[in-house]
């Protein structure tokens, strides 16, 4: 592996099976930010990461998916959870173009795998090739790893459970279901819209009764926060359903409660 800055540079060395590139975004208003380039199977993917003022302790990662049709610098608008956390390494990871399981069957907009082994692993080892860059960059502290998505990215974050649970102190998908979900126990809090026309509530809710029944869930729930509900587990693995009013657009009151979520939750 090689690392070099630069700056609007459109000329890539093709020998390299994995190369990193990273250059301030936005210098006049948040000089933390940087866009990293890897290739995977020698296709580029890129990645917009915000790093923390303070780099004397290790930090916490949370890697945040867009939607199908996304962008990672229109996720970290929406997400903003650099603004939440601060402290934290917030990475927004760049989809490719994608055939999508409810929209989009030619994949014309970018997007996520939607199972294991599906289009070689792609994004599985994206996210693997990423992670071990910060690791070796970057100061990580690698019991606080967290990870985020809406719709096709919350998807995806089912999938990274699925398959690199181990990685995680907790994880937190949105708008999003997962088909014969089988994987670890993990802290999880779900986010979902009551009215959204895209992916229903009930295919939600059915998900969210598997994360119930894997985290040795309680049956009954209380309240967390609004329009959240926590259901406690013996495990130390709770789920936190909420269900909000809205439809399938990314709700307002979730950056800040997924954060207060994660910083609840340390990988043992």
């Amino acid at each position: 592996m090689m690392v070099m800055g630069f700056f609007m540079s459109k000329y890539l060395p093709a020998f390299l099976s994995l190369m990193i590139l990273a250059f301030p975004l936005f210098a006049s208003e948040v000089t933390e930010a940087k866009a990293i380039r890897i290739q995977v199977d020698k296709v580029d993917r890129e990645a917009l990461v915000f790093l923390p003022n303070e780099s004397k302790s290790k930090a916490p990662v949370v890697f945040v998916f867009h939607g199908h049709g996304g962008t990672a610098k229109n996720a970290s608008k929406t997400f903003a959870i650099q603004k939440h956390w601060p402290a934290a390494i917030v990475v927004y990871m760049q989809g490719l173009n994608t055939p999508g399981k409810l929209t989009d069957p030619e994949g014309k907009k970018t997007g996520w795998q939607h199972k294991t082994g599906e289009q070689g692993d792609r994004d599985l080892k994206f996210f693997d090739g990423l992670l071990n860059h910060l690791k070796k960059e970057y100061k990580v502290d690698e019991n606080r790893i967290y990870c985020t998505g809406h719709s096709n990215g919350g998807g995806f974050t089912y999938t990274l459970w699925q398959n690199r649970g181990d990685i995680f102190a907790a994880l937190a998908p949105c708008a999003s279901f997962a088909l014969n979900f089988d994987a670890m126990p993990k802290p999880c809090i779900h986010f979902a819209g009551e009215k959204d026309p895209l992916v229903k509530l009930e295919w939600q809710q059915k998900t969210m009764d598997r994360v119930k029944k894997i985290n040795g869930c309680d049956s009954n729930g209380k309240e967390w926060a609004k329009y959240c509900t926590l259901f406690s587990s013996s495990k130390n693995t709770p789920l936190v359903e909420c269900i909000h009013p809205g439809t399938h657009q990314f709700p307002d009151i979730a950056p800040g409660l997924m954060v207060k979520f994660f910083q609840s939750h340390t990988r043992p």
